[in-house]
């Protein structure tokens, strides 16, 4: 049985002809915070259902906690999805106890609602500011002192102040021992995590040279690495645009060092563009 809270080998997620998620291995152990980085529509959320038990793999293997995912292993799980999994009519405290009783956590008090949000406490969560609405979110999940936390674009939509103090929880939550998987398009919050790993854009085509040269022709930085072209950084829908129709299979897979080098470094150049 292994020791880590969440491994993945080699998972793959195809949805019919299309390949969403190519050979994807991913480990997480106690008290680190994993980065899943990649462009939109790398498959960073599709990796993450795969974990939770939630999609079902095409190939490879899930494991949380050393087992199968199930119900039982998802009690030890606190999960913050892109659309915050909170009940817009009730108020964060409502949202809260709610969360704790589906959990078993019972009697008066149980859980306390965070100091941030005490202001809001009779204010229903779709009336509040996003910031506040992703630390109600983050409240819920960490109700039940899960062992593993994972959060799809927790910080998406807000302002820098908000950003650090939700990464604030983050690292307090791994200090406390809770691993955490985390996906980001903030390059600064990279700086954040104990280990990245980034998903990159591959493409297989009969005729690999005139693929090469459409990629090329639509600006991408691409490679050629035995049979496959990889493009690091792309978004899926812009590399399918730049191949113009040619016969080709558009994956997402793990990046290799010098990919990942690649896209720091693009976006660090990008940065100071704009800063």
């Amino acid at each position: 049985m292994s020791d880590a809270l969440a491994q993945c080998r080699q998972v793959t997620r195809r949805f019919g002809p299309f390949t969403a998620v190519d050979r994807v291995d991913l480990r997480l152990d106690r008290g680190e915070v994993v980065g899943l980085l990649g462009a939109n529509g790398a498959g960073k959320t599709t990796v993450i259902r795969m974990l939770l038990g939630l999609l079902a793999t095409s190939g490879g293997e899930v494991e949380l906690f050393g087992e199968p995912p199930s119900r039982r292993t998802r009690q030890r799980i606190g999960y913050v999805p892109q659309t915050l999994g909170l009940y817009d009519d009730l108020t964060p405290a409502e949202n809260l106890e709610f969360s704790a009783a589906a959990f078993g956590i019972r009697g008066d008090g149980a859980v306390a609602l965070p100091e941030s949000l005490r202001g809001y406490s009779r204010t229903v969560v779709g009336s509040l500011p996003l910031g506040a609405q992703r630390g109600a979110a983050f409240a819920q999940a960490l109700a039940h002192q899960p062992d593993l936390l994972i959060l799809d674009e927790p910080t998406s939509g807000v302002d820098p102040l908000a950003r650090a103090r939700l990464w604030e929880t983050v690292a307090e939550a791994a200090v406390a021992g809770t691993g955490v998987l985390v996906t980001t398009h903030y390059m600064e919050e990279a700086g954040e995590c104990d280990r990245l790993l980034v998903m990159v854009t591959m493409v297989e085509a009969a005729d690999w040279a005139a693929a090469f040269g459409a990629l090329e022709a639509g600006g991408l930085a691409v490679a050629l690495v035995e049979t496959t072209l990889r493009v690091p950084g792309a978004d899926p829908a812009r590399v399918r645009q730049a191949l113009a129709g040619l016969p080709a299979q558009v994956t997402d897979g793990p990046a290799t060092l010098d990919e990942r080098f690649f896209e720091l470094t693009l976006a660090a150049a990008g940065a100071r563009a704009t800063g």
